[in-house]
């Protein structure tokens, strides 16, 4: 493990080997994934990817934090956050 991730290009190259198709193919695959994600979680608040997570809006409520620059407590206000839950199958598959 060499501690970077893989660059689009390199999972683009992966794909193309494991699927048998081009290398541009794998490439619209992956935007194609990425542009549908994008559109379901802000249609419909969540996204699967069967095997992998999913992505899904989480509502973060207003808090009092502090300023650690100056010990001033100041409001934080509440907003949309995006996370991503990863399946169980990813996370034993991962962790054993």
């Amino acid at each position: 493990m060499n501690g970077k991730p893989l660059t689009k290009s390199q999972l683009s190259s992966s794909l193309a080997e494991k699927a048998g198709i081009t290398k541009a193919t794998a490439k619209t695959v992956i935007d194609a994934i990425a542009s549908i994600a994008c559109e379901e979680v802000k249609e419909k608040g969540e996204f699967t990817i069967p095997g992998i997570g999913k992505l899904v809006i989480s509502n973060r409520s207003a808090r009092m934090g502090r300023n650690p620059a100056t010990g001033e407590e100041i409001s934080i206000p509440a907003r949309k956050v995006l996370k991503f839950r990863v399946a169980k199958a990813c996370k034993d598959s991962v962790l054993d």
